[in-house]
């Protein structure tokens, strides 16, 4: 009898946890489902609200667990060696950096991080462009499977008798009949002699279902005329300058574009890109911002790149940069920085005005994060060194000084460190601020690993010339 107590005492954390799991994803999915759909009903709430009061009852003592005590789970960081003797602590490096749970399906972001694939995914969905973690603007969305980390957090759980995690349940990618038929008639609206309201709000629908529902981008490989037919709308007359249709089309095109297989299919099509760019160019702020958010997301491919760029979207991308909102700033500069991981549009940028633009934005404080970074990546151009030269040293320099954000100092001593190799008349400045104010010294002491590489290199350089003054840069 004491031994199948001992059992039962055994198997009601692994049965708590094991709640608080379904919980935690029954919620997320009720709140996402909230967040996303304009006409969510009274009983999704209703449903959100039972389902956060069942996860507070299990996890704070709800269900048996006497004087308030949470439960250690096997998911969370709640299972440290506690009052339970051989209870496991997971190592840090299991968990995902979002959710703070161990992994069920890690992922490796393009900075380099490691996340589980549902949270990062969402992360993603919800139009964030950086890491979470290193706030760093992402060139690309792309996530690569961490198997590896997967291989290990199995022989950990196997290890410690911990459950393994089961990885997340892909039903919502699932394609049912009733969606195919949805999309179906959706398409034969666009294409058929209905009247234009009816033909508009069919594109509303579509805008609508492919945010909503991931299964209806999915779809788009299986229909490789509904692109065509989406985008043709808007050639006809009188609709070609319907702002209303443009951004319904404009934002179709992006939440396709989240679905990693349509990236090519959007990218191959012959209107698709050149219909972003001039939806850049003439429509409504929300538009332009959806289009920025459009480029940037099919540029995580490299051909897809390439061709944003020779196209011309660089030009009304930096406008945007200059003119727009804080969220279209945001998705222009995301844009960019993808663009112009290729050689071949750093050069296009820096020939349409990329430079100064970017100073501009940086002075006037509207976005600093992202135009830094695109920056420091056109810094390597010889023209673009030139203008760093002549118009930002004090910009760049004020920020290595005055700002608390460690990327950025990082971003700004980069581009400096470009500029000073070349050109002595910057490094002498350099050095003058240097001499006034430390500052330079003060970043290779306490600034990041790669701020430190780039401040000591300048220190170098200005040792150098203090031993040879005619010595060049």
């Amino acid at each position: 009898m004491a031994k199948s107590g001992a059992a039962e005492a055994e198997a009601e954390p692994a049965a708590a946890a094991k709640k608080v799991g379904e919980l935690k994803r029954e919620l997320r999915r009720l709140v996402r489902a909230i967040a996303e759909d304009d006409d969510t009903q009274i009983k999704t709430f209703d449903e959100a609200a039972r389902a956060l009061t069942a996860l507070r009852d299990v996890k704070l003592g709800g269900n048996g667990n006497s004087k308030g005590k949470r439960l250690p789970s096997p998911l969370s960081k709640e299972t440290k060696k506690d009052n339970k003797i051989g209870s496991p602590t997971i190592p840090q490096h299991f968990l995902c950096p979002i959710s703070s749970e161990l992994m069920r399906d890690p992922v490796i972001l393009a900075s380099g991080q490691t996340y589980d694939r549902p949270f990062i995914q969402e992360w993603l969905n919800s139009g964030n462009r950086t890491c979470p973690q290193t706030q760093q603007i992402l060139p690309n969305i792309t996530l690569i499977p961490n198997r590896a980390v997967r291989r290990m957090i199995s022989e950990w759980c196997v290890e410690h008798g911990v459950p393994l995690p089961a990885l997340e349940s892909q039903d919502e990618g699932l394609i049912t009949k009733d969606e195919r038929n949805a999309l179906n008639e959706l398409l034969d609206k666009i294409s058929s002699s209905s009247s234009i309201p009816e033909r508009k709000q069919a594109v509303k629908e579509l805008r609508l279902l492919t945010k909503r529902n991931r299964s209806f981008r999915a779809l788009l490989g299986e229909k490789p005329d509904a692109l065509s037919l989406l985008l043709s709308l808007l050639s006809e007359p009188g609709l070609n300058d319907d702002l209303e249709l443009q951004e319904d089309t404009v934002t179709t095109i992006l939440n396709l574009s989240i679905h990693d297989s349509n990236k090519k299919i959007v990218g191959a099509d012959p209107g698709a890109i050149p219909l972003l760019i001039d939806a850049l160019e003439n429509g409504t702020m929300e538009t332009r911002g959806n289009a920025a958010a459009a480029l940037f997301t099919l540029s995580a491919l490299d051909s897809n790149k390439l061709k944003i760029g020779e196209l011309g979207a660089i030009k009304p991308l930096l406008e945007l940069l200059e003119q727009g909102g804080e969220t279209a700033k945001l998705d222009a500069a995301s844009a960019i920085f993808s663009i112009c991981m290729a050689p071949e549009n750093r050069m296009r940028a820096v020939k349409e005005g990329a430079v100064g633009v970017i100073l501009k934005v940086i002075e006037d404080q509207s976005l600093v994060d992202g135009p830094l970074a695109i920056l420091t990546l056109l810094s390597s151009d010889p023209d673009a060194m030139e203008q760093i030269s002549e118009n930002g040293m004090p910009a760049l320099l004020g920020i290595i000084r005055e700002s608390t954000c460690d990327r950025n100092k990082e971003n700004a001593v980069a581009a400096v460190f470009a500029v000073c190799m070349h050109d002595r008349w910057t490094l002498r400045e350099v050095g003058k601020e240097e001499n006034s104010h430390g500052t330079i010294s003060a970043l290779a002491q306490n600034g990041t690993s790669r701020a430190r590489r780039k401040a000591t290199g300048i220190l170098e350089r200005l040792r150098k010339s203090t031993r040879n003054p005619s010595h060049s840069c």
